[in-house]
């Protein structure tokens, strides 16, 4: 029997696709489980640090560590799970604590996320918490616990993420005798540094009625990937294994994530051998040290020659994934928000032409950014080793 039309008065039913995206909007960030990680004296706080090449003085007290999972949205707005990790401070009053939320930086191992590893995410995170305040360190879509492919780069899905991750940690802290006050800082490294950005635009265009930006400070995050980090891929700006490996988990996903891909078969893109293998060693359970194994060392070595020209001259779908994700600076920051972008002229990764680009373009916007350049013998790592220690005396303590 046909469907009968909706008649005046009576509106058609919404399709089940349509029904389930409308309830996982209004799901987003409810908190699902608090999984208790362990706690940490001040002493081991400081050995983690000093062990994962941290400064240690702004330490005072001990840590409790906790994984959330909670609830969340794919780039396509359906329902999903994500995780994250909440550092909270013990022996002190933790009735205000001042939030901070650190987004990492690439991983292409869903096991390396704060909530799961022992590495530098959780130890920053860590750090940050024993000074008196809550750390907050989503994991992003597909890493961690949460279920499929990390749709990496995708500022847009991170952003959301990491904004349920804040509304599942609002939601866990009074389950843990802790409260969490309005105003958050937000900090990230590398492409955290760009998930920083674009959460502190939501955040400042009053996503959470419960957050109110207060500062920023990235860490060498790739603002502009089609006027900076990709030319740079190409002129000698970036290491050219670097590039292999972000071309690489770029193209992949997110030719996953758009309506018209960027290819229809890896071999349009990925030469032999690597165009056989190449989308299976981006699925979350390859480290990248095993991954860069299996690649090669350059990208004229792992492009086709139209593709390899291609990147050097973006058009069509491939322009549009660039563009989507180089809007992040692209806002009216609220007065009294403090920015500043620490990079490194010494970053091989990602050039300091990208902080350069997202200061001018936020300066359009009437605001004063400020740009900390950790010198010519700083590369990606040194650079937010550097900057670690600025960002952690700069930060709101507990009142």
């Amino acid at each position: 029997m046909a469907a009968q039309p909706a008649t005046a008065g009576h509106a058609a039913e919404p399709t089940p696709a349509v029904a389930a995206t409308a309830r996982a909007e209004q799901e987003r960030g409810t908190l699902l489980s608090i999984a208790p990680l362990g706690k940490q004296n001040r002493a081991e706080v400081i050995a983690q640090a000093k062990e994962s090449g941290l400064e240690s003085g702004t330490a005072r007290h001990g840590v409790a560590s906790y994984r959330l999972t909670y609830r969340t949205i794919t780039p396509q707005g359906r329902p999903t799970t994500a995780s994250g990790l909440l550092a909270l401070p013990v022996g002190t009053d933790r009735h205000h604590l001042p939030p901070v939320v650190h987004a990492h930086g690439t991983l292409a191992y869903r096991g390396y996320a704060p909530s799961v590893a022992e590495g530098p995410d959780r130890a920053v995170s860590v750090l940050y918490a024993s000074a008196g305040r809550a750390a907050v360190a989503p994991d992003y879509l597909g890493l961690g616990t949460s279920p499929g492919r990390h749709p990496y780069m995708d500022a847009r899905s991170s952003a959301s993420a990491s904004l349920d991750m804040l509304r599942a940690a609002r939601s866990a802290a009074p389950k843990l005798g802790a409260g969490l006050d309005r105003k958050v800082s937000i900090t990230g490294f590398s492409q955290g540094g760009q998930v920083a950005m674009a959460l502190a635009r939501e955040l400042d265009a009053g996503a959470d009625p419960r957050s109110r930006l207060g500062m920023l400070a990235p860490v060498g995050g790739p603002f502009d990937l089609d006027g900076s980090e990709l030319p740079g891929m190409f002129d000698g700006r970036v290491d050219p294994q670097s590039a292999v490996f972000y071309i690489s988990f770029f193209l992949t996903s997110q030719n996953r994530l758009h309506l018209h891909p960027l290819y229809n078969h890896p071999g349009e893109v990925f030469r032999a051998p690597y165009a056989d293998y190449i989308e299976d060693l981006f699925d979350g359970s390859h480290p990248a040290e095993d991954i860069a194994g299996k690649l090669p060392g350059r990208l004229e070595d792992l492009l086709t020659d139209t593709w390899y020209k291609k990147l050097q001259h973006p058009s069509g779908a491939l322009l549009e994934a660039l563009r989507a994700n180089d809007r992040t600076c692209d806002w009216t920051p609220g007065r009294g928000v403090r920015i500043t972008l620490y990079t490194a002229t010494g970053d091989r990764d990602v050039p300091i032409a990208d902080s350069q680009s997202c200061a001018r373009e936020l300066a359009q916007h009437g605001a004063t950014p400020k740009i900390v350049d950790q010198g010519a013998d700083a590369d990606h790592s040194t650079s937010f080793f550097r900057s670690v220690p600025y960002i952690a005396r700069s930060l709101p303590v507990a009142r």
